[in-house]
């Protein structure tokens, strides 16, 4: 996993203090994606919220964060569900009270699992789309006075599973087909008042808990199947989200930044899963409702 340091500032591409007095609030903050997010948005002048369910690694991932520039204001907001609205207006108060402001929300927060359809419960399929779309949707119903206050920016951080049919997969494919689908309809309905929404579909990004549970066994290096011939980094998807908050991309919205590549031109990457393995779990007798 790719973590920043100070060397993002001064061999990057970004200026110091590009988000000076900027306050960005993080569904899903400690986890490998957004954790690096956060980040480099610290780095480079902004005070930050990272929101969590699990209160010890919430807090420990904000600490670590404030470590990155002196005098940053990195707090930790644990046992906070993204299910719950009334969770996330707690956080938003809490950040407004000790930063002042909410001017950037990147909602992060996930849910995923390999499961074939006989296997995937009713249940299990709520859980991801109420975790991931759902949870979107109250990320920035918590979030919108502030946001309108502030003309503030929104990032979703969506996928590419749902370009194609992807097996094991259907449960977070339609989730995120629905995050991109959100963001547009905000894209538009708040474009009037100044806020901006995007989406970052991150496609295999090495080092992370997604990329070690999706990756078929048996297969070849993936990397060969991408056109780059490289896996991506949490970096790339910090750079992204440096660029769609900057002001270099005021005029950007609703749109989907794609961050795989140019894998996703290649099709699925079942490879030898295909159809054997699946034809074996869907003909499994024990199916969940």
């Amino acid at each position: 996993m790719t973590t920043l340091d100070h060397s993002y500032v001064e061999k990057g591409s970004w200026k110091p203090d590009l988000f000076k007095d900027k306050v960005v609030f993080v569904t899903g903050g400690a986890g490998t994606i957004c954790k690096v997010q956060t980040e480099a948005l610290v780095l480079l002048g902004a005070n930050a919220a990272v929101i969590g369910r699990n209160e010890k690694k919430t807090k420990d991932a904000a600490a670590d964060i404030a470590k990155l520039r002196p005098g940053a204001k990195v707090i930790g907001i644990g046992n906070v569900d993204v299910r719950e609205v009334q969770d996330l207006a707690g956080a938003v108060k809490q950040t407004v009270d000790e930063l002042g402001k909410i001017d950037f929300v990147i909602a992060g927060a996930a849910g995923n699992f390999l499961a074939d359809f006989n296997h995937l419960s009713t249940k299990a399929f709520k859980a991801v789309v109420s975790i991931d779309l759902l949870g979107s949707f109250n990320t920035v119903k918590a979030c919108f006075e502030q946001l309108k206050k502030n003309k503030g920016a929104i990032i979703f951080v969506s996928a590419t599973l749902h370009y194609y049919g992807v097996p094991f997969q259907s449960h977070v494919g339609a989730a995120k087909a629905g995050v991109d689908a959100l963001s547009n309809a905000l894209a538009v309905e708040l474009g009037p008042l100044g806020i901006r929404s995007n989406c970052i579909a991150p496609g295999m990004i090495d080092g992370t808990e997604g990329m070690a549970r999706l990756t078929p066994p048996g297969s070849d290096p993936l990397q060969t199947r991408v056109p780059l011939q490289r896996l991506g980094t949490t970096r790339d998807i910090a750079d992204s989200t440096v660029y769609l908050f900057s002001p270099a991309a005021d005029y950007v919205t609703g749109t989907v930044s794609v961050n795989d590549g140019g894998a996703w031109h290649m099709g699925n990457f079942t490879g030898n899963l295909y159809p054997k393995v699946i034809i074996q779990q869907l003909s499994d007798p024990v199916s969940k409702l």
